[in-house]
């Protein structure tokens, strides 16, 4: 996540009561009462501490679920990860079984895995199939909702390219302001030469709903003047993309 909208999202969620205990990790878990409690240790010198809940929710990540399928029977490769390994083409190392979504490289979503899935088909069929990985976008199902596509702001400043920021918040928005729910904000990321979007971040409610627009402009190249120059209806959640825009290579209106 953007480290800009990662700080202000974790702010909101603060907000809202949570509270966040980083760099700690669960080291023991005594169910043997009516609720839970857990054992936690921080990073920085293992100091221990306790804290009791009535439920737990274990969120530990994903892993390809491909052990005991029986795979190296047929002769199918997995990497040290245990995902099936596949060419440009989802094929493995077994002519004929082909490979996609979460048990292959890749994010683990499935709006991922379906557009492998169309890929696949497509080259078995003898079509052309594509899958552009950088292009997939990412979204957090809280409230507010945090939506992403293409490059960070810290991994644009990594390829060393000069570029220019457009941000524009929800509480200069009339629709958000409207249904009285205005914490977030559009920031989007472009090439300072070219005006190219690199990567496109949005913290809103609906913010899954509003990513896709910046998702088909990066997949055909568009610049932040495209997207500014695109008539928007009024009063929209989509304006503030249009705003977020117009700020990256010139200013909005509405601020």
């Amino acid at each position: 996540m953007d480290a800009e909208i990662r700080k202000q999202f974790q702010r909101m969620l603060e907000k809202q009561k949570m509270k966040f205990l980083l760099k700690t990790k669960v080291v023991g878990v005594d169910t043997s009462g009516d609720g839970v409690k857990l054992t936690l240790e921080t990073a920085d010198g293992g100091k221990q501490s306790t804290l009791e809940a009535d439920v737990v929710l274990v969120s530990a990540g994903r892993i390809p679920f491909t052990e005991g399928l029986g795979l190296e029977r047929i002769g199918i490769q997995t990497d040290k990860a245990g995902r099936i390994t596949v060419d440009k083409k989802f094929t493995t190392s077994v002519p004929g079984v082909f490979a996609i979504g979460d048990v292959i490289p890749g994010p683990m979503l499935a709006h991922k895995a379906e557009e492998d899935g169309v890929a696949c088909v497509e080259f078995i069929a003898g079509k052309q199939g594509h899958v552009d990985y950088d292009l997939v976008p990412g979204v957090v199902y809280t409230h507010p909702e945090v939506a992403s596509v293409g490059k960070t702001e810290d991994q644009v400043k990594a390829t060393g390219v000069d570029y220019r920021v457009g941000k524009f918040p929800f509480l200069a928005n009339s629709r958000a302001k409207a249904i009285d729910d205005a914490e977030g904000i559009v920031k989007i990321i472009a090439e300072k030469e070219t005006d190219k979007i690199l990567g496109v971040h949005i913290m809103a409610p609906n913010a899954g709903e509003l990513i896709h627009e910046a998702v088909l402009a990066l997949h055909y190249g568009a610049s932040s003047e495209d997207i500014a120059r695109t008539c928007h209806a009024h009063p929209t959640m989509s304006e503030a993309l249009k705003e977020a825009a117009m700020a990256t290579y010139d200013r909005p209106i509405h601020i």
